[in-house]
């Protein structure tokens, strides 16, 4: 199965709550305010949000009211208003031969699945070729250190880790001394996530950027937030509270396979306008792959 194919079946849970509610309201062929209203309700309830809603209702009333139209076309029209709003996000993420190695700082609140991430996206690039390390940056949580571990071993990637408990800021100093040695290409820095005490968050990210520069100073290259879909619009204040913090690059978003909330992915877009670089339905490597668009947008109305 490629993966537009389980990107289809990943966001089944969304699609089928979006298709089915379309299929209960136009049970009449011409659209009007009422049924309109309907909509936008449905695509809020969706985890579109209110604005990304209203947007996307008016311009297919716009362009379809009172007239003859099948339910196709309506799927059809709408995965073009949300291809609309979430394709500037497509872009590229460049791991670029300029800075060496590339640091790529991975923020996010536990449990979104930002270490796997890190190991997916390692894995990756080794595999392409890179040479490449990881830090184990998030010295509290000792599941952390052991799953990177794990992920490295698996892509046969060097993880870099101290003792339980740690000074992050000084690991991270020491780990990319090491990735600079072993003239590496890439190096990702795992973090904390403890959003609950943002204060604590913020000086310790702080801080790690602060000796990174001391080494690097254009590091890092890229600050990327990881977000859960299944947690629904507190992913957006997941990316406001992140954005306060340190701020952000781009989004990686994770779990869509295992929500029906996947349109909290068209929220942030519509609110944000941050680049989404990849995308995650599943648990392997190759379940993680690059944010498309017109693939998501179709299948979100579960088109073909």
């Amino acid at each position: 199965m490629g993966f537009l194919q389980k990107l289809g079946f990943g966001l089944k849970k969304s699609s089928n709550q979006i298709t089915s509610g379309i299929t209960d309201i136009f049970t009449k062929k011409k659209l009007d305010s009422a049924t309109l209203e309907e909509l936008e309700e449905l695509l809020i309830s969706a985890d579109l949000g209110v604005s990304a809603a209203a947007h996307i209702v008016n311009e297919f009333a716009r362009q379809k009211q009172d007239k003859d139209i099948t339910e196709t076309e309506i799927r059809t029209a709408l995965a073009e208003q949300i291809r609309q709003i979430i394709a500037p996000c497509e872009q590229p993420l460049m791991f670029s031969a300029e800075h060496k190695p590339f640091v790529v700082l991975m923020i996010g609140v536990n449990g979104a699945g930002k270490t796997t991430t890190i190991g997916k996206l390692a894995a990756k690039l080794q595999a392409e070729g890179k040479q490449v390390s990881c830090i184990a940056g998030d010295t509290f949580r000792a599941a952390a250190v052991e799953q990177l571990k794990e992920w490295g071993a698996r892509a046969k990637v060097r993880v870099f880790c101290g003792a339980p408990n740690c000074d992050s800021a000084g690991l991270c100093y020491d780990g990319l001394n090491a990735a600079i040695k072993a003239d590496d290409d890439v190096v990702f820095i795992d973090t904390a996530g403890r959003l609950q005490n943002k204060n604590g968050l913020m000086d310790e990210l702080k801080k790690i950027v602060r000796v990174i520069q001391k080494i690097m100073p254009d590091a890092p290259h890229r600050i990327l937030l990881t977000l859960d879909a299944t947690t629904g619009q507190n992913a957006l204040a997941q990316v406001e509270a992140f954005k306060q913090i340190i701020g952000i690059d781009g989004l990686i978003m994770t779990k869509l396979d295992g929500t029906a909330k996947g349109g909290i992915l068209v929220a942030i877009a519509q609110a944000q306008q941050l680049p989404i670089y990849y995308i995650g339905i599943g648990e392997k490597t190759e379940d993680l792959d690059v944010f498309k668009a017109d693939e998501f947008a179709r299948s979100l109305l579960n088109l073909e």
